[in-house]
């Protein structure tokens, strides 16, 4: 009988680069949200890939950029504590977006670190294929990576290589979740980032990312259905106006697109509430930022 190979693999890069669409790629379902906004991902996400001869943990950590709260230190924390506790990392970049200094201050960091770093240049259907050859040239100036894998995370190009390469590289190890278990994060965590996924999508530009969700409750009702009553924080009495929308037509709509991506979640049907509450500057206040599940100890 072969071996079973297993090991932890950090996705890491700047914001947007599509570290989210990777790992629901991978996993097979969303459980990590997705914005073209920067600084959508806040908390340590893992995602569980399993094939019989091996598991995987992709841990995707938050954009690393210049942090200007205190939530903006967790998430930079966040993303640095997933160095710690790695075999593998995977530095993604950007086909379509030259290096710039942010990629050169992660490029920094991670020639430190003591396990292989590949280097996933992602969105490769955005270029022409003649233009690949001149970033990896590039980045290869910068730095000696395992390996270099173009793919796409939005196609699902090369994807697969991708895998089988991490797969052929890790060691023996143990298997340490079922085969059907795609992440650790409860359910309450999952169903909040959707919610919030919805409300950075649909208003855009007119909230910006000033917003939190928290799960109140998740029961059975006397219908059978599950009854989920989540609260969206936000900033701003203005920003709670946008949420809601006229005549309540927004927050209508953020529950029912969550509502669809949520009962996909759990296999279930759902009932949805949501309310919106306003917490004035909360991403600068350690009480509120732990309140909302953005805790010193998870780092």
């Amino acid at each position: 009988m072969s071996e079973h190979k297993s090991g932890f693999v950090a996705i890491v890069g700047r914001p947007n680069v599509g570290k989210s669409t990777l790992l629901n790629r991978i996993v097979g379902q969303k459980i990590a949200i997705m914005s073209d906004k920067a600084q959508t991902t806040r908390n340590k996400i893992q995602g569980v890939y399993t094939v019989p001869e091996a598991q995987i943990i992709f841990i995707d950590t938050p954009g690393i950029h210049k942090p200007r709260h205190r939530l903006g230190d967790y998430m930079v924390e966040m993303a640095y504590s997933a160095l710690r506790e790695v075999d593998g990392i995977l530095f993604m970049v950007s086909a379509d977006q030259k290096r710039g200094r942010g990629d050169d201050f992660i490029l920094e960091r991670l020639s430190k670190q003591e396990v292989p770093v590949y280097l996933v240049i992602n969105k490769i259907d955005t270029i022409h294929p003649d233009e690949l050859l001149a970033i990896i040239d590039d980045y290869r100036t910068i730095m000696d990576f395992k390996e270099i894998i173009p793919i796409s995370a939005t196609e699902g190009n090369n994807v697969e290589h991708l895998l089988e390469t991490l797969v052929d590289q890790m060691d023996e190890g143990p298997q340490y979740f079922p085969d059907d278990q795609v992440t650790d994060h409860p359910e309450y965590f999952i169903v909040s980032e959707l919610v919030r996924e919805k409300v950075l999508r649909l208003t855009r530009d007119e909230v910006p990312h000033s917003v939190a969700v928290v799960v109140e409750s998740m029961k059975r009702d006397e219908n059978d259905k599950v009854h989920i009553q989540a609260s969206i924080i936000v900033e701003r009495t203005s920003q709670k106006g946008i949420i809601i929308g006229k005549g309540g037509k927004m927050l209508k709509n953020i529950g029912t697109q969550a509502r669809k991506d949520i009962e996909t979640l759990l296999a279930d049907r759902v009932y949805l509430e949501l309310w919106v509450k306003v917490q004035k500057d909360w991403r600068d206040k350690q009480t509120y930022l732990q309140d909302y599940g953005y805790r010193k100890d998870d780092y």
